[in-house]
């Protein structure tokens, strides 16, 4: 069931299937949720599976003045509480796992279980991050697909990307995050193997997976992805050793 819903003062398209307990997913920068029309969607036969298009993204037009981190994530709070109606498991790929970061910071007793895929949680994170300056250095194909579904027209691309550019800048602590934490990533990532494994020693209730051979993995390993993201939200892992795995004594490397 598609539509739209004003949260947080924007209209936002998004689309809900299945039953079950509800599962976000938050599609990445300058994309939209089709992100997930192949990979994650497919859980609603487990989940009740919401798609949003996040503010000037998609079917969802941008709203006038800047943008930074604490709107976006208010943006889906409000969607949480006036659509989905109770906490949900939020699973977010790239920015949009930014975003996901910094509503478990916000609103912890909204969220089940945390999915970050090729997210870091600040810019040194990343491999490389889009310039301030505009929309010119942008694929053909990403600007092509922002002009078909925008109710702003191929025009307003150029303002939307320099909005957006510097919202991975603000920094993040994933250190506060309480809920059990999946990070995926992979081997060719978006995002520094060192800064996810920082961030994997970071969250008190993290499980790390990095798929192999891999760059864009809800594109190159969907029925791996899917099936990782599955089982991590419906089993807890099993331990068989009191060890906490994530945690390195102090004096690792003293002589």
């Amino acid at each position: 069931m598609a539509g739209y819903a004003t949260v947080n003062g924007v209209r936002t398209w998004y689309d809900v299937a299945g039953d079950g307990e509800p599962l976000v997913l938050l599609h990445g920068g300058f994309s939209d949720s089709a992100d997930f029309d192949d990979n994650l969607r497919t859980l609603s036969g487990q989940f009740r599976v919401f798609v949003l298009d996040r503010r000037a993204h998609g079917r969802t037009a941008d709203v006038a003045g800047p943008v930074g981190i604490t709107a976006l994530a208010d943006d889906v709070i409000a969607f949480l509480e006036q659509v989905v109606g109770e906490p949900a498991h939020l699973a977010g790929y790239s920015s949009g796992g930014f975003v996901a970061l910094a509503v478990a910071l916000r609103r912890p007793e909204l969220v089940r279980r945390l999915v970050l895929m090729n997210t870091a949680a600040d810019k040194n994170g990343w491999v490389v991050l889009p310039e301030p300056d505009g929309g010119a250095d942008f694929p053909a194909e990403v600007v092509d697909r922002y002009a078909e579904l925008s109710p702003d027209g191929r025009d307003h691309f150029a303002t939307m990307a320099r909005k957006f550019a510097t919202v991975e800048h603000e920094g993040l602590d994933p250190a506060g995050v309480g809920c059990p934490t999946l990070l995926l990533g992979a081997d060719d990532d978006i995002v520094h193997l060192s800064h996810t494994l920082e961030m994997y020693r970071a969250i008190p209730h993290a499980a790390l997976a990095i798929l192999p051979g891999t760059h864009l993995l809800l594109w190159e390993r969907p029925q791996q992805c899917t099936g990782l993201v599955a089982e991590f939200l419906e089993t807890d892992p099993l331990r068989l050793m009191p060890i906490r795995h994530h945690r390195e004594p102090d004096n690792v490397g003293s002589p």
